[in-house]
């Protein structure tokens, strides 16, 4: 059984294994990694073998590292390790898949939905909808753009929405406010500002990922698209997407209990900045967290480092994925909905969910 693993912005990492009796018996790690001195990959292949088939990733990860510490330890190498482009639990991770615990972008097929117009509450719901139909098995993995006519703050599920959201703002430039299920920041979203996109996934995608490496890994494919179009851009922090002159993106996500994970994404295209600050409430203590002074530059748009039109940069996006990943064109389905117009009833239009945090 072989299992594959691309370290975001390193190398790729293959596991092949065997397994007896529920352990693996043996192990053979290979790669386009460096690693010094040459003696360290048998060791790394020797921690795992015995291990049971079962073992989770940090247990893998901790059994690579034990290894190599006692191998040193013993003068079995004549100089100290170098994992260069990967790492112990980049290998675990391989393994796992291997394994078959944890699935890889090709094993999946995607469905592309980019629908017309909706109300911002139709799509906050929707993000509920699609994740709860993949993980009860109805819908596959799927990438879903937005689009909007209205003026929207999407705010975090934990956030206070007095503390984020200035009302005399929302009022003075007809607002809607949505609550998500997702944590993370406020989105301030105007029609053509911003390009947003939802991506489903079953959980073995991002399986033995901690959240921060489950934001790259989701978001690897953007980096490549926004070199498409011109714009060299770099994680930053634990879910932003910056370039040399600011802040581009910022992404959230929602884990559901059936296996399914809500992966989304904000990036700015033209954001009207003056308006932003008047409708959001952005301390001094968050933008020096951001390290800049204004919020002008703050989240740097995509339009001023591409020239494209934001339906062009979309379809750049598109392309890359597709270029990527097995991608097959989709839709809603009038049963998804029905669900989410009967969610913003109950939940995202309703005034109690909105301030559930006050």
């Amino acid at each position: 059984m072989r299992g594959e693993y691309k370290v975001p912005g390193g190398k790729l990492v293959a596991a092949d294994v065997e397994v007896a009796g529920g352990t693996l018996t043996e192990v053979s790690v290979s790669g386009d990694f460096f690693l010094e001195p040459d003696a360290a990959l048998a060791v790394i292949d020797e921690s795992l073998r015995g291990r049971p088939a079962d073992a989770r990733v940090a247990d893998l990860t901790t059994a690579i590292e034990d290894g190599l510490r006692r191998a040193e330890a013993d003068g079995r190498f004549d100089a100290p390790v170098q994992m260069v482009g990967f790492t112990p639990e980049a290998v675990a991770i391989a393994v796992r898949r291997a394994l078959g615990h944890a699935t890889s972008w090709q094993d999946h097929t995607f469905e592309l939905i980019h629908p017309g117009p909706l109300p911002p509450a139709v799509l906050g719901a929707l993000d509920q909808v699609l994740t709860e139909e993949l993980a009860a098995g109805r819908r596959g993995p799927t990438l879903r753009f937005w689009e909007w006519d209205e003026r929207a703050v999407f705010i975090g599920s934990f956030q206070s929405l007095r503390n984020e959201v200035d009302p005399e703002g929302v009022a003075k430039h007809d607002v809607t406010v949505v609550r998500r299920i997702s944590g993370g920041g406020a989105m301030f979203m105007e029609a053509g500002n911003c390009i947003t996109f939802s991506l489903v996934v079953p959980a073995s995608l991002v399986d033995g990922l901690s959240f921060e490496q489950s934001y790259r890994f989701l978001d690897d494919w953007v980096i490549g698209a926004l070199a498409d179009v011109g714009v060299t851009a770099t994680f930053a922090g634990l879910n932003d997407i910056a370039s040399p002159a600011g802040k581009i993106a910022g992404s959230a996500q929602k884990r559901l209990a059936g296996g399914a994970v809500l992966h989304h994404m904000t990036m700015a295209y033209d954001i009207d900045a003056d308006k932003m600050l008047e409708v959001l409430r952005i301390g001094r203590e968050k933008l020096s967290d951001k390290g800049t002074t204004s919020a002008n530059k703050r989240v740097d748009p995509v339009r001023s480092q591409t020239g494209l039109p934001r339906e062009q940069v979309i379809d750049a996006f598109i392309a890359h994925f597709r270029s990527r990943y097995r991608t097959v064109d989709g839709d809603l389905r009038p049963e998804e909905l029905e669900r989410a117009h009967q969610l913003v009833e109950e939940k995202f239009g309703n005034p109690e969910w909105t301030a559930r945090v006050p």
